[in-house]
């Protein structure tokens, strides 16, 4: 419910912070684009309910009705593109929301911004999401502070010395959030060999036996999964414990979502992952 809230006053103070642009139209066209398929769309989802209750509580601008039009991306970069490029050009949207998934809302932000329309993410936390576009905004925490945090949070409270990380080699996301939390993890151990290990996977693997082999081989005090999706975390965590591996398991804000729990079931026990509030 504290999601739903952030959500809720992030978009009335957007609609009205850019009902200048609005002009002398009958109505105001509020483009969406959120992933109700494909593997973010429980993020997708739970991030609509905050929208539409959002249009809720605020059903006008300037006493002109607004028309919310829900495009969905897929979980894919190319259709959030598209979808992006649909609702300026087509719909004749005059601010965009969305959308759950830096790797989705990185190309979304490029074609928004280069039409001069602006964008107010809910949850991207990727900073290429923003990074030189005056269109772009967001209303959440960026992955240089997210890694940094789950880095010192490994070190200071669970006193981990080395880590493993797995991560989503197909996801902007993932990759950015490993980087920024081996940089942190390095700093705050002093030892520069403090992460004994890196494996990849890609975004929708179902088997993760290569992965959890070469962590448990390796014996780190924790395990960083900044996965692209929470279905590939629970499943890595499920597999993880089957091979024996007793680390603690770290991860990101995708981790947060119902169907993680539900997927991963006694394996997620123990684990820890931050999220937005």
């Amino acid at each position: 419910m504290k999601k739903f809230g952030l959500i809720v006053g992030v978009l009335v103070s957007f609609l009205l912070v850019f009902s200048l642009v609005v002009g002398a139209a009958e109505e105001i066209v509020i483009g969406v684009y959120e992933p109700m398929t494909g593997p973010y769309a429980a993020g997708g989802q739970m991030t609509m309910e905050g929208v539409n209750l959002a249009f809720e509580q605020q059903p006008t601008v300037l006493g002109k009705p607004i028309k919310m039009v829900l495009v969905d991306n897929k979980s894919e970069k190319v259709e959030a593109a598209n979808a992006v490029a649909r609702l300026i050009e087509f719909d004749k949207a005059v601010a965009i929301v969305g959308t759950y998934g830096s790797a989705c809302a990185i190309p979304g932000s490029e074609v928004a911004n280069k039409a001069g329309v602006p964008m107010m993410g809910c949850s991207p936390t990727n900073p290429l999401v923003t990074l030189g576009k005056p269109y772009a905004f967001r209303a959440c925490f960026i992955d240089p502070f997210q890694g940094a945090v789950m880095a010192n949070f490994a070190v200071n409270t669970l006193n981990a010395k080395t880590a493993v990380v797995i991560q989503d080699i197909a996801s902007d996301y993932a990759v950015g959030l490993s980087n920024f939390f081996r940089e942190a993890f390095i700093k705050l151990t002093g030892n520069p060999k403090s992460i004994i290990g890196l494996i990849s996977y890609q975004t929708g693997d179902q088997d993760f036996t290569a992965q959890v082999t070469y962590a448990a081989g390796k014996n780190p005090d924790v395990v960083f999964v900044p996965a692209g999706s929470y279905g590939d975390a629970a499943l890595i965590l499920k597999q993880g414990k089957e091979m024996g591996i007793t680390a603690n398991f770290l991860g990101g804000d995708t981790w947060e979502a119902p169907e993680f729990i539900e997927i991963g079931g006694e394996a997620v026990e123990g684990s820890y992952f931050s999220t937005h509030f």
